[in-house]
């Protein structure tokens, strides 16, 4: 019995451990159910707070969570900032709408215990988007995978003003599973959320440099119904019925509105 004791504590010495790493502000609608599907493959919690005013630091307290307050610092500073805070073996970063499915949960718990670990230093995973209780699951909007399971000291995000990504040292391997991305009540909230993203596009795309020829006014008429074509007819937005034609017309005026906006910083620039 001794040397089972022994052989089972090895085991549990050798066992990669996990961090998800979440940062939050004002998520009190679905944050109890992102910490609920994560916590039982999580060995410990990071939770940044940027100030929450509702009942988030609350509802995180409560899930026993290692909780900090951070003022934000922009989306991947203060993603580096999380992650920098993590001390277990592999990182899963999370934003605060983000449910793991129990498909998800048995898939990274046996990728942990897998040899899978020795090829690879992170691993992408699909997301599903949800309009209220809908799933988008054409049209561009899946299977929307992003780097998030990595092992620790191998990445970092990109600091960007939008659209933040994870860049790790080494090979990638391809999760199956998805999270549920609970962004959005409704469709209001959607195209709310695609004006904000048009103008930080902008700004950081005069930032990186760009092609003059990007703010055109041909781009700016032929490039959003492309951009429709392209999501709603070849990628199978006609699938997702009303709602994804709603979202398709929504994305391809926020193309449309990005280039107004890069076009309308160009010219306060050379003025």
């Amino acid at each position: 019995m001794r040397w089972l004791a022994l052989i089972i504590c090895a085991l549990v010495v050798l066992m990669p451990t996990l961090s998800v790493v979440i940062i939050a502000c004002n998520e009190e609608r679905g944050v109890g159910q992102v910490l609920s599907a994560c916590k039982p493959i999580a060995d410990e919690i990071i939770f940044v707070d940027s100030g929450s005013t509702d009942r988030t630091t609350e509802i995180a307290k409560n899930y026993g969570v290692k909780f900090y307050h951070q003022d934000w610092l922009g989306f991947g500073p203060q993603k580096n900032y999380a992650i920098g805070l993590a001390t277990c073996d592999w990182i899963l970063s999370l934003d605060a709408d983000e449910i793991m499915t129990p498909e998800l949960v048995a898939e990274i718990s046996s990728v942990l215990k897998s040899d899978l670990l020795e090829s690879f230093e992170g691993f992408t995973v699909p997301r599903i988007l949800f309009v209220g209780d809908t799933g988008i699951t054409h049209g561009g909007f899946y299977p929307d995978a992003h780097l998030r399971l990595f092992k620790r000291g191998t990445g970092k995000f990109k600091n960007r003003l939008v659209h933040e990504s994870l860049a790790v040292d080494g090979r990638i391997g391809h999760l199956k599973h998805p999270l549920r991305n609970m962004a959005y009540d409704n469709l209001e909230q959607f195209s709310q959320t695609m004006e904000k993203y048009a103008h930080l596009s902008a700004k950081q795309a005069l930032a990186d440099g760009f092609n003059p020829a990007k703010t055109h006014w041909l781009n700016e008429l032929v490039h959003p119904w492309w951009t429709f074509f392209y999501r709603y007819i070849l990628r199978g937005g006609f699938l997702d019925g009303q709602l994804g034609l709603q979202l398709q017309l929504i994305y391809s005026d926020y193309v449309r509105r990005k280039i107004r906006y890069l076009r309308n910083l160009q010219e306060g620039c050379q003025t």
